[in-house]
């Protein structure tokens, strides 16, 4: 997905400023963006007077200070920020935009590092980063099986750094339970999901939801609650929203393909929420090669996103707070590295949830009489 203009100049200026002169193909590089696009990007800089441009480098603008003025505070000398996150995960890389800002801002240099879709792929990882010299990490684990998950808890909380644990909650009472953690609180996301649609008419509805992250865990267990106690909710169920969306695919293989159209029409229902966007608008294609339109015989709520607008028709979604997340997350990280703060280090333990907002579009309808 392309990084937009506005965020990739000011990666741009936060390099200029944290390092002094910066070549333009170094830049390019970091950027993974042509040395043609960089070099326009310096000159619009150079025209707006954020920074003055070189023979191949971009430098920043002298500072006008008063003679007593003291110096703006920096980061303290030191390596960079070793950032995890699973493989090719769009809702993570956009809570990593949003941490990247952040960090580069107070001028620290992030070290991205992917880890591939195995169990235990990030533990050595983090080992590698920290013996390279890391300060502090930010983390996302893949966590597709809870046995994994808990595997993870251990090593993670003795790590000698400062750690931040991006969108995953780690159970309570755990050893990962005294680690700062920023995430979404997909309770109230789901509860929006299921409010829009009561509030609509609908009285039976399905969640058609993936199990292979905590994410997919936690809206289910959400659905599952809600749905139950709600007064206006007469009927629901929770399937698979794919057939290899389970801790274990290979497993699961002989499963076969979901069939929802065949659930909701055995459940009579007229709504259903998808987890995620991907298999969302999958399933609403399939849909309607079955004959249910959407949204004159069925209401859809997806759950993540990242391309739920992108659909033929628009699929109204719960959207969580994906960049800001991330900057959150970075922003605990930089208070347990300020230098100017001795006693940051001991500073209580952070949990922070932020609340995902509902952006209705063209999948939702009040129900028929």
């Amino acid at each position: 997905m392309r990084e937009p203009v506005g965020l990739r100049r000011q990666r741009i200026l936060a390099a200029v400023r944290s390092r002094g002169a910066v070549r333009v193909s170094d830049l390019a590089a970091e950027l993974a963006v042509s040395v043609v696009t960089v070099r326009r990007d310096v000159e619009e800089l150079a025209r707006e007077g954020k920074l003055r441009r070189g023979h191949g480098v971009a430098r920043p603008v002298l500072p006008e200070t008063a003679p007593d003025a003291e110096p703006a505070p920096r980061a303290a000398d030191g390596g960079p920020v070793a950032v995890v996150v699973p493989e090719r995960h769009a809702y993570l890389y956009e809570a990593l935009h949003g941490a990247r800002t952040a960090l580069e801002e107070a001028g620290i240099r992030i070290a991205l590092h992917i880890a591939p879709a195995v169990p235990g792929a990030e533990r050595p990882l983090v080992e590698r980063a920290l013996a390279d010299g890391a300060r502090g990490l930010l983390i996302a684990p893949r966590w597709r099986a809870p046995a994994t998950e808990e595997a993870d808890y251990a090593w993670l909380s003795r790590l000698d750094v400062p750690t931040v644990v991006m969108e995953r909650r780690p159970r309570r009472g755990s050893a990962l339970h005294t680690v700062d953690t920023v995430c979404t609180d997909h309770w109230y996301g789901v509860h929006l999901a299921v409010e829009h649609l009561t509030e609509l008419g609908h009285r039976r509805i399905v969640l058609a939801a993936r199990d292979d992250s905590p994410t997919a865990r936690a809206v289910r267990a959400a659905f599952t609650d809600i749905a139950a106690d709600h007064p206006d909710v007469d009927k629901w169920a929770v399937v698979l929203s794919s057939p290899d969306a389970t801790p274990d695919p290979v497993a699961e293989s002989a499963a076969g393909p979901i069939a929802l159209h065949t659930l909701m029409a055995e459940s009579g229902a007229t709504a259903a929420v998808l987890h995620g966007d991907v298999d969302a608008l999958m399933l609403v294609q399939s849909l309607r090669d079955h004959g249910v339109r959407v949204p004159e015989d069925c209401s859809v709520v997806a759950y993540d996103d990242v391309v739920a607008a992108l659909g033929s028709t628009p699929l109204t979604a719960v959207s969580p707070p994906k960049a800001e997340v991330g900057r959150a997350a970075a922003e605990l990280l930089l208070r347990r590295l300020d230098p100017r703060d001795p006693e940051a280090a001991r500073a209580p333990v952070r949990r922070v949830e932020l609340l995902p907002t509902l952006k209705v579009r063209g999948s939702t309808a009040p129900l028929a009489p």
